[in-house]
């Protein structure tokens, strides 16, 4: 297997809106270890982790009558609006949730329906766990270079309060082991979200902020770390986080080549907790003071992480700011896009 990058440059693709739609129930990191508290006291785990470990003090539900694609067509909607973009316009839907109700019919063809989107704009999931978005980013700035679509609309709603409350509801059980809360202790630091991202052709667009280009990376022999549905998610949270930060500095490291990226105004990372962060930022020379978070306060949101924090964070970047979006996804990829505000 030969190893290295794959390098992507745009000519001619921007991002015209980044917006997102807040989940309104707030549950706090206490509430959970208030929940588990005989399970911790049994197996004499100290409380706390979530907050302390993580940095994670709460996450957000939705109401349980709110679907995954309703939260992509909110932050879908908004986008359309933010952007100026009329619906009949978009050529392209992509909804890159990892949440999804069913395994067939796809998510995108609810939320393409509740946003009245043209017979014409093609339509479909794409899913890679955590890094679906960027990869979503990446697909409609190559049809938008290509000259197959003018409009680009990418979606993504998330919620983490299924498989929370089932996990939880496990935890309590009298046969629990420490390992099974170490095992599913990723799953209660996830949150929920939507976000969605307008993109056009910069030549159209000058007020819009220009795609420059990329990289991506595969380390598929990882793709056991970490595995979940609806119900669980079980995760190898150390080898996961050893073997994404090896897989995030090769790709950094071969990247230089052909971008400059050692010192960009804002790094938006994918959002998952403390020790993550610091790994990563440590690990890739980034000046931590340029990674805004939003993981405190809203946990892991999954693919919606990165659009969401980039879209709380548009207040302050200035034109001719330089931006670089990096994820990483279980499985394990990872890719980095640079847009220049």
């Amino acid at each position: 297997m030969t190893a290295g990058n794959a390098t992507f440059v745009f000519r001619d693709t921007a991002v015209l809106s980044v917006s997102i739609a807040e989940a309104p129930l707030v549950v706090t990191s206490a509430q959970i270890d208030a929940e588990l508290a005989e399970t911790y006291e049994r197996l004499e785990v100290r409380p706390g982790l979530l907050e302390g470990l993580a940095g994670i003090v709460e996450r957000r539900w939705w109401p349980q009558d709110v679907t995954f694609a309703d939260a992509a067509a909110m932050a879908g909607a908004k986008a359309l609006a933010d952007a100026g973009i009329d619906s009949g316009a978009i050529g392209l839907l992509i909804d890159t949730s990892v949440s999804r109700a069913n395994l067939e019919p796809s998510a995108a063809v609810d939320v393409h329906h509740q946003l009245s989107l043209p017979s014409s704009a093609m339509n479909f999931d794409l899913s890679n766990a955590c890094l679906g978005f960027v990869n979503g980013m990446h697909m409609a700035g190559m049809m938008i270079d290509a000259g197959q679509i003018d409009y680009a609309l990418i979606v993504d709603g998330e919620g983490s309060r299924q498989p929370q409350e089932r996990t939880i509801e496990r935890l309590k059980s009298p046969t629990t082991t420490a390992q099974d809360i170490f095992d599913n202790f990723a799953t209660l630091t996830l949150g929920s979200g939507g976000a969605a991202m307008v993109l056009g052709r910069a030549s159209d667009h000058p007020e819009g902020h220009r795609f420059v280009g990329g990289v991506t990376r595969a380390a598929t022999q990882h793709h056991q770390l970490c595995v979940g549905d609806l119900d669980q998610m079980r995760t190898d949270s150390r080898a996961l986080l050893e073997a994404g930060v090896e897989l995030s500095v090769a790709m950094w490291t071969e990247a230089a080549e052909t971008f400059s990226w050692s010192d960009l105004d804002r790094y938006i990372v994918h959002q998952v907790s403390n020790v993550h962060t610091s790994a990563i930022t440590a690990a890739l020379g980034i000046d931590p003071q340029r990674v805004p978070m939003t993981f405190p306060t809203y946990g892991n949101i999954g693919p919606a992480s990165i659009p969401f924090t980039l879209a709380r964070e548009v207040d302050d970047l200035r034109a001719g700011d330089r931006v670089g979006c990096l994820g990483i996804g279980s499985g394990l990829n990872s890719s980095v896009i640079e847009i220049t505000w």
